[in-house]
């Protein structure tokens, strides 16, 4: 029973810390060009600057509690759950490349839609293994189809 215990919150600090690995990860391509940000037209309702953080850390820890259910859930049929998810954790890293490392908006629209759809993948996915999995995930896709109208803006008036 201790054993068990100390596997699933075992699993629950792996899931959180691989979470903010990659914030740290997107934060390091975010940093060098918030300059370059700063310089671009926004969009109307884009939010301020102070706002970004505190957000993307509440989503990502949603993410990661989102990720934890499914892994110390007992179900075999995890593995395209487990696709959709890393595959929307790559395009969430890759954005922050491409958008504001390399300076492309358009390339970072691209990406963005791309992680739109793995994101939407995954809840679905998630779902079939674990409705609260599924539901944490619903902010992070809403936060996600916002930062898209955003990018497309930044794309369209710069």
């Amino acid at each position: 029973m201790k054993k068990i215990f100390f596997s699933i919150y075992a699993k629950l600090i792996y899931s959180i810390f691989f979470i903010l690995i990659i914030q740290l990860i997107g934060s390091f391509f975010t940093k060098n060009s918030l300059e370059w940000y700063r310089y671009l037209i926004k969009p109307p309702f884009t939010p301020p600057d102070y706002i970004f953080g505190p957000i993307w850390t509440i989503l990502y820890l949603m993410i990661g509690i989102s990720f934890w259910k499914i892994w110390i859930n007992n179900t075999n049929n995890k593995k395209s759950a487990y696709i959709f998810f890393f595959l929307q954790i790559f395009f969430n890293v890759s954005w922050t490349f491409c958008f504001f490392y390399l300076q492309n908006p358009l390339l970072g629209l691209l990406d963005i839609i791309l992680l739109d759809i793995f994101i939407i993948f995954t809840i679905i996915h998630f779902m079939k293994i674990s409705i609260f999995s599924a539901i944490m995930l619903i902010p992070y896709a809403f936060w996600t189809l916002y930062a898209t109208y955003l990018n497309l803006s930044f794309w369209i008036i710069n």
